[in-house]
C-alpha cells in the first residue's frame, strides 16, 4: 500500500526541533559534507598519514579522531536509516532512476553525478554543505549562510528553465 508523503509543515517543525536538539546536545548544528571529509581523511591517512597530517584541511579531521569518532558520520548513517525506514513504511521502497521521458538513464545518472560533484566542490568553497549552511548557519543568523542560500535559490531559478525540458 502506497501512502502519501509526510505533511511538509509537520516535517519542517520536526526538523527544526532536531536542529535545536543538535545545538543543545552537541554544541553543533546539522550538516553532511563533514562526514565525507572525515571519511576521506581517514582513508587517505591509512595510505599516507604524514601527507594527510601536513594538509591543513584534512589534518583537523584526524585531530578529531577521524571517521569512527566524527558525529557527522553517525548523523549521516541515521539519515540513511531513517530514509530507508520511511520508504518501507510508506510503501515507496523500490529500485528506479527517476527521469523525464526525454532523458535516458545513463544521461540522468551523468547529470546527477555532475550536479553532485559541483555541489561537493561548492560545499568545500562555501565551508559547508547546503544543509549545514541553510539550517545551521541560517539558524545562527550567519550572513555568509544567508548569502549562500540566496545565491543558491537565485541560481536554481536561473538554471531550472534550461533543464525543465528534459523532464517533460
Amino acid at each position: 500500500m502506497r501512502r502519501t508523503y509526510a505533511d511538509p509543515y509537520l516535517a519542517g517543525v520536526a526538523l527544526g526541533l532536531v536542529l535545536l536538539a543538535s545545538f543543545v546536545l552537541s554544541g553543533r548544528g546539522l550538516g553532511a559534507s563533514g562526514a565525507f571529509a572525515s571519511a576521506s581523511a581517514s582513508v587517505a591517512a591509512a595510505v599516507d598519514t604524514e601527507a594527510v597530517s601536513a594538509n591543513a584541511y584534512f589534518a583537523r579531521y584526524l585531530a578529531d579522531g577521524g571517521f569512527g569518532s566524527d558525529w557527522l558520520v553517525f548523523e549521516l548513517l541515521g539519515v540513511m536509516i531513517g530514509a530507508a525506514v520511511s520508504a518501507l513504511v510508506s510503501g515507496r521502497w523500490r529500485a528506479e532512476v527517476e527521469r523525464g521521458p526525454r532523458l535516458g538513464i545513463r544521461a540522468r545518472l551523468a547529470w546527477a553525478f555532475g550536479g553532485g560533484t559541483l555541489m561537493g566542490a561548492g560545499a568545500m568553497l562555501a565551508r559547508g554543505c547546503t544543509s549545514g549552511q541553510a539550517l545551521s548557519g541560517g539558524a545562527v543568523l550567519s550572513v555568509g549562510s544567508w548569502v549562500f542560500m540566496l545565491s543558491l535559490f537565485a541560481s536554481a531559478y536561473l538554471v531550472a528553465p534550461l533543464l525543465r525540458r528534459l523532464w517533460r
